[in-house]
């Protein structure tokens, strides 16, 4: 479908085709479905780990005692335990700013069940519910991989937009990533790479720029 080559150049244009602002912009990754009823209930829910980052994801982990510990120790970006979350679950407007503030929330298996009383209403529909840590889990570990992780999301549509890195990565990187992106997606649909229509990439204030038509090399 595309190759990696494609996919440089398509970064090269996407940076080129974007002014300077006085922030540092995304760089994203967009498909488009063909052949695919999303009446059917088809949805994408993926975690995908990029080989290459600049800008760590942000992870709250959410535990008691010993984990607790652990994870402050680990220097997890937010650590919280049973006290917070009772304080969050009667607070509706700080549980939308906490939670719209992290990536990815962690949280020790034993806590679950009032994660899901406190928060789960908020954090279900954006995606973010926690990922269990079993207790004797390595905590570094768990923040190594979830800081190099993106969340790809689609229910009911036919296109996807993910990023895959910021404008002061390499392009080579940034192509990598997108490649990562795009075999993950390939396995989650009915037909494969059959089911994408167009792959475009583009800035966060830049025009989508899509892949030239003499691509041939499929780019698994």
């Amino acid at each position: 479908m595309i190759s990696d080559a494609q996919l440089i150049e398509m970064v090269k244009q996407a940076k080129a085709a974007t002014k300077e602002r006085k922030f540092k912009q995304s760089v994203e990754l967009i498909i488009t479905f063909k052949d695919i009823d999303v009446k059917k209930g088809f949805a994408i829910n993926e975690v995908v780990q990029l080989p290459k980052t600049s800008s760590p994801a942000i992870v709250c982990i959410i535990a008691t005692g010993d984990m607790n510990q652990k994870a402050k120790e680990a220097k997890a970006d937010t650590v919280i335990g049973s006290e917070e979350l009772e304080k969050f679950g009667k607070d509706k407007r700080a549980s939308r700013k906490f939670i719209n503030k992290h990536d990815f929330f962690l949280a020790d298996t034993k806590i679950m069940p009032a994660v899901g009383k406190t928060l789960g209403q908020l954090l279900g529909p954006r995606g973010k519910m926690p990922t269990p840590v079993p207790f004797d889990a390595s905590i570094e570990a768990f923040l190594e991989r979830f800081r190099s992780c993106i969340k790809v999301r689609s229910r009911a549509s036919l296109s996807i937009s993910s990023k895959i890195g910021d404008i002061s990565m390499e392009d080579g990187d940034l192509a990598i990533n997108a490649h990562t992106v795009l075999s993950a997606i390939e396995k989650k649909l009915p037909n494969g790479e059959k089911n994408m229509r167009k792959i475009l990439i583009k800035t966060t204030m830049g025009k989508p720029i899509k892949q030239a038509q003499e691509v041939k090399k499929k780019y698994a």
